[in-house]
C-alpha cells in the first residue's frame, strides 16, 4: 500500500470517528461480540446450541453452573443442574469440559429444513 493510500485511509477514518459511525476495525469487533444484552433475540444464521443434562451419571457437584459463563445452566432446589437459557448458550463447552462424570453434552442444533430446501433436492 502507498503512503498516499495509507494516508487517505486515515483520513477517512478519523472522518467517520468524528461523525459517529464506526471507525474503520471497530464494526467487526462489535459484530464479533455480538449482542449481550438479555432479551434480544438471535441474530440470523446464529448458531444455536442444545444442553443435554444425562442425570443418571449427574452427581449434581455444579461445576457446570459454575462454569457456565451465559448462565444457560443453573441449581434447582435440589442442588441439581437444570438448562435455564439454552437460548444463550454460545456452545464454549466449559461445562461439558469440566464435567467429572461426563454428565453433560453441548452440540449445535440441526439446521430445519424448509420446504424450499426439499424442493431444491428434488
Amino acid at each position: 500500500m502507498s503512503e498516499e493510500q495509507v494516508k487517505a485511509d486515515e483520513q477517512v477514518d478519523t472522518k467517520e470517528a468524528r461523525d459517529g459511525a464506526p471507525a474503520k476495525g471497530e464494526g467487526a469487533q462489535a459484530e464479533a461480540q455480538g449482542d449481550r444484552g438479555a432479551g434480544k433475540g438471535k441474530k440470523r444464521g446464529q448458531k444455536e446450541y442444545e444442553i443435554d443434562i444425562f442425570r443418571a451419571w449427574c452427581k449434581a457437584c455444579g461445576i457446570c453452573a459454575a462454569f457456565c459463563p451465559r448462565q444457560c445452566i443453573e441449581l434447582d432446589e435440589e442442588g441439581s443442574p437444570v438448562v435455564a437459557a439454552a437460548e444463550r448458550c454460545t456452545g464454549c463447552g466449559f461445562c461439558e469440559i469440566h464435567c467429572p462424570d461426563f454428565a453433560i453434552s453441548v452440540a449445535q442444533k440441526r439446521a430445519k429444513r424448509t420446504e424450499e430446501d426439499e424442493a431444491a433436492d428434488a
